[in-house]
This record gives structure tokens, C-alpha cells and sequence, in this order.
């Protein structure tokens, strides 16, 4: 009997969050026939490049979020909501809500609590919001409720205060390949000068790789009500 396809749903506060943080486990199961999508809350435009227009870049970032959704053979959405400006109400909830009924994805990644970028945690908290209404019938939108049963926290550089690696997801050469040709399609990812995106992140996966006694690994937190180990002995 064949293993169950997955549908994989990652949440970033901009374009490239996700991308980055869990786009080697992202690979990894597109390669094996999973589905991958992405949603952006926020495009990410005001890391505009020094003399380009920020709504120019903003539909650069779009476009870039749709060709690493392809090359995975997935798809992307991406808010129309200006980058800085992410509102945390029910408006936003509801609106991730309605995306995770519509795409109903085994398997939700977002991210971590904390962080230094206040997308970041807003998307967190709105994200844990929305698959809490999108699994409840009684929250009555156009689409039929769905549950995400699985919730992950990526590993991210700007989301590390008492951030602890729960989870190790390891992949393969093929799909550390894959990642890397399509997030370097994110121009922040080669070409920013504040931060060595893709050197950073290519050594982390390495880094955590060794951890996992692997070749390449990313790192998950899990909700904490989550963090039980069952045993009947030792």
C-alpha cells in the first residue's frame, strides 16, 4: 500500500521566509510527490534594493515566490498587504483561515514566537489562530472546515530568542540541490549586503545535518501543549 500524499502549507510573514527556513524539507517533499504550497502575508518590499521602486520589487517578490513554488511543483499565494503593515485582528485570521480551507494541507510551518521582526510574530500568532477557526464547522465561512493536524515552527536567524530544535527533518543530496537552484531565484537571498542569506542558511542545514548524524537537516519547534513523549517502558 503506497504512503499517504502530503499536502504541505508554509506561512511566512514575507516572501522568502519560508522559503529559506524550511525549503530543504520543502524539496525534500516535492521530490517525493507531495504537494507543496506557500503563503506569503506580506510581500517583504521594503528590503528594497537602493534605487529600485518598492512596488516594482513588490511584484519581483511575487513573482519570485511563484517560481520556487513551481520549481517544487507547487504554488504560491502571496497577501496583498503592505510589508511592516501586517495587522494582527480577525480580519487577518480569517483570511488565513479561508486560504487553509482551501488548500487543506496535512501539515502547517510557520513561524517561531519570538523574533526580532514583528511580521514574524504576528504571522505566529495569526497562523495558530487560523487553524484553530479553519478546523471548526461552527465558524461558518465559504468553504468546509478543515484541521491541520500537524503544526511546525522553522528554524529562522531573526526568530532565535529561546528558540530549541525539537524536530530534525534530513534530505537528500537531489533535494538540497532543488532548494538551493530555487531560493536563489529570492534576489535578497544572493544579493542583499545586510545579511549572507543563502552562505548562512546553506551552512545551518549542514550544521544540523551533522547534529542528526545526516548529510543536510532542518530544524522544528512544535506547539509546547505537543511536547510529550509516550512510552509504556524504558
Amino acid at each position: 500500500m503506497s504512503e499517504e500524499k502530503l499536502t504541505i502549507l508554509a506561512i511566512g510573514g514575507h516572501v522568502g521566509d519560508m522559503e529559506l527556513t524550511a525549503g530543504g524539507l520543502l524539496a525534500s517533499h516535492s521530490l517525493k510527490g507531495d504537494r507543496i504550497v506557500t503563503l506569503a502575508l506580506t510581500a517583504g518590499e521594503r528590503g528594497v534594493p537602493a534605487g529600485r521602486d518598492r512596488m516594482e520589487y513588490r511584484e519581483q517578490k511575487v513573482n519570485e515566490a511563484k517560481g520556487f513554488a513551481e520549481m517544487l511543483g507547487g504554488e504560491s499565494f502571496v497577501f496583498d498587504i503592505p510589508d511592516g503593515e501586517l495587522q494582527d485582528n480577525d480580519e487577518m485570521r480569517f483570511r488565513v483561515c479561508d486560504v487553509i480551507r482551501q488548500v487543506r494541507p496535512n501539515v502547517l510551518i510557520t513561524h517561531f514566537k519570538n523574533s526580532m521582526h514583528k511580521d514574524h510574530m504576528t504571522t505566529h500568532r495569526i497562523v495558530n489562530d487560523a487553524r484553530f477557526y479553519a478546523g471548526l464547522s461552527s465558524f461558518e465561512r465559504e468553504l468546509p472546515a478543515h484541521f491541520a493536524s500537524r503544526l511546525y515552527y522553522a528554524e529562522n536567524w531573526e526568530d532565535a530568542v529561546d528558540y530549541k530544535p525539537y524536530i530534525y527533518v534530513d534530505f537528500s543530496e537531489e533535494a538540497y540541490d532543488l532548494w538551493v537552484k530555487a531560493v536563489s531565484l529570492h534576489w535578497f537571498v544572493t544579493g542583499s549586503k545586510s545579511f549572507p542569506y543563502l552562505e548562512y542558511y546553506k551552512h545551518l542545514v549542514r550544521v544540523r545535518g551533522i547534529e542528526a548524524r545526516k548529510q543536510y537537516a532542518q530544524t522544528f519547534m512544535i506547539p509546547e501543549e505537543n511536547m510529550r513523549v509516550f512510552k509504556t517502558e524504558l
